[in-house]
């Protein structure tokens, strides 16, 4: 009797184990579109946490482009975790819009 409750206990921590390995990973890849991004200028971040609008707007200007296409941008960047570059200013110093 007591062999049986052994086993039982080892596999049921085995399967929870497994259980945890398989699911943790996945749930952690999960990203939630919250409608707010980053503008960075190469690798600094000047805007942190904004609305897409504010940022398709910041980002149109110094661009010399028109908002909306870039707010297009925003909203694939805030869905899809991917940063993008959006222009490059003086000596190719890139415009990124990120995720926050």
């Amino acid at each position: 009797m007591k062999r049986w409750m052994q086993r039982n206990m080892v596999a049921l921590v085995v399967a929870g184990a497994l259980s945890l390995g398989l699911v943790g990973p996945a749930a952690t890849q999960v990203q939630v579109a919250d409608g707010l991004v980053n503008v960075q200028v190469r690798n600094i971040t000047i805007l942190q946490d904004v609305n897409i609008g504010v940022a398709a707007s910041v980002v149109a200007l110094i661009c010399n482009v028109s908002v909306g296409p870039v707010a297009v941008l925003g909203n694939a960047v805030d869905l899809s975790g991917a940063p993008t570059e959006v222009c490059t200013v003086d000596r190719n110093v890139p415009i990124i819009i990120a995720q926050n």
